[in-house]
């Protein structure tokens, strides 16, 4: 099975953020609540729609997945 998405998505972290795919990686480790084993789209969608303050825009994320399915 793939790896999650927060575990593709950590290594993007860096302690300066340098862009925002980066600074969206920060953001999601620092989210305790973040559904780590998930790879749904919808449910990390859902996630962040609702729970996700430190988003200013679910563009960031729609990048990030696409990251993700390309590495998949």
């Amino acid at each position: 099975m793939a790896k999650s998405f927060y575990h593709f998505i950590l290594k993007y972290r860096s302690a300066k953020a340098h862009n925002e795919i980066s600074q969206f990686a920060n953001d999601i480790y620092e989210d305790h609540s973040f559904p780590k084993g998930s790879s749904d789209y919808h449910e990390l969608s859902s996630y962040l729609e609702f729970n996700g303050e430190y988003m200013k825009s679910m563009t960031v994320f729609d990048e990030a997945w696409d990251l993700y399915e390309n590495e998949a």
